[in-house]
């Protein structure tokens, strides 16, 4: 697995200084509509003539260019329509060139390697009708992580043209499936959010479920299914120390809490199943729930102050919200059907869920109190939503009748819905925050 590297990022007015944008009439995608058109982008990074940086733009460009397609607000340009073929990252492009195309923004860049064998990009973001430019910006890394250096770039790209923050530069951790219905084979694996460079963190002599990290990407907690006990255990991804944590018995759903100082889990004694927090730094737990009945899959809110929760105390499946100390619980779903796994959004405006009816699984969003649910998707099965660290996006699991499950992304309208490219049976995602 490779680690964390450190990018360094230098937003820099580059040598060639284009004259400033207009105030008055920026290029925007519009991100607030439930039906828009795709804003037509083009993207072209070159290489170095005479530099070891080899086909690396073009690589570049092709992972700017999905990860845009992906978010539903651009449409980027097929390179073979390009009338302008030659790009000097320090001349102002000819409009005229990419306005025959039907290009609006533009952006493009040279990849080289420098003295110390560093790869360098630097690209320029252009409003191709106002002929101006609105970005310049320089990133350097390995060689080897020039994908981290696209990512960087289209998430640039993405917050210049629609006002909210990118989210292309996170990881997934989820559980990879293989083998037989009856044989599964469950691991803890990790990968960009592209699916690009997965690899495994166990060795699937175990299954493992709900994975989840902490919020500074370092730390993943998962539940691990033994024969004879299921246990909470957090991982290290940068050391690959783990730790056994919570108490003894069927312990599961961790998550952490938003400062990563506490974590929030599900113990099941007795007949009977109650959410627990524990302190972090002190290992004190703190019991929340008392009713005789099964509380489950905790969520902090964004501030850390409120948690949401699933619960059959009023006879089925519903959610529920209560302070973080335990006290004030109160329902917030009354909709037909069966509720499970809700999830706050980073943004702390909306609770995503999965919902049972009429025999199907669906995701939906509600407004923190319950209110203005919206289903965004259904099928016969799909649960496990989590979070793009924006807020916008959501990614979940779906399975068909006796097949693999395997990892969408849909955002809040449910007009962009997108499969995740992962070649094999993958379920319960967790989308890390924008890495550093």
């Amino acid at each position: 697995m490779r680690s964390l590297m450190t990018l360094a990022v230098t937003v820099a007015a580059l040598s060639c200084v284009a004259a400033p944008v207009q105030a008055q009439e920026p290029l925007r995608a519009t991100v607030n509509q439930g039906v828009i058109e795709p804003m037509p982008i083009a993207i072209k990074i070159d290489s170095a003539a005479t530099n070891a940086s080899g086909n690396l733009g073009t690589q570049i460009s092709k992972v700017v260019m999905a990860d845009l397609e992906r978010s539903g607000f651009f449409r980027p340009i097929d390179p073979n329509a390009f009338i302008q073929s030659q790009l000097d990252v320090n001349v102002t492009p000819n409009f005229e060139n990419w306005r025959t195309i039907n290009a609006q923004a533009l952006s493009n860049g040279m990849a080289f390697i420098d003295g110390q064998g560093r790869l360098q990009v630097d690209f320029r973001l252009w409003d191709v009708f106002s002929e101006k430019q609105l970005l310049g910006m320089s990133f350097t890394a390995t060689p080897e992580n020039y994908r981290r250096i696209a990512h960087k770039i289209a998430d640039a790209i993405y917050e210049k043209l629609t006002g909210e923050e990118g989210y292309f530069d996170t990881r997934i951790v989820f559980v990879a499936e293989s083998g037989g219905r009856s044989k599964r084979i469950k691991r803890l694996a990790i990968m960009d959010q592209d699916g690009a460079n997965p690899s495994y963190l166990t060795d699937g002599s175990y299954k493992v479920m709900t994975p989840r990290f902490n919020a500074d990407s370092q730390e993943i907690t998962y539940m691990a299914l033994r024969d004879d006990s299921a246990r909470i255990y957090i991982f290290n991804i940068e050391t690959g120390r783990q730790e056994t944590v919570g108490q003894k018995g069927m312990v599961f759903a961790p998550r952490f809490s938003p400062d990563g100082t506490k974590l929030a889990y599900s113990v099941a004694q007795g007949g009977n199943t109650d959410i627990y927090v524990m302190d972090l730094r002190s290992r004190s737990t703190r019991r929340l729930t008392t009713e005789s009945s099964i509380e489950t899959s905790p969520s902090f809110s964004a501030d850390g102050s409120t948690i949401v929760f699933t619960s059959d105390r009023g006879g089925s499946p519903q959610i529920y919200a209560m302070n973080a100390d335990g006290s004030g619980i109160r329902r917030i779903t009354f909709g037909g059907g069966s509720y499970s796994t809700p999830v706050y959004s980073p943004k702390g405006d909306l609770i995503a869920f999965t919902k049972q009816s009429s025999g199907r699984f669906s995701i939906g969003v509600m407004k923190a109190d319950g209110s203005g649910e919206r289903l965004l998707t259904s099928s016969y099965l799909e649960e496990g939503p989590t979070w793009a660290p924006n807020g916008r996006y959501i990614m979940f699991f779906r399975e068909p009748p006796g097949g693999m499950p395997s990892l969408w992304t849909v955002d809040v309208t449910g007009r962009v819905e997108r499969a995740v490219p992962y070649p094999g049976g993958a379920s319960d995602p967790a989308w890390s925050p924008r890495l550093k």
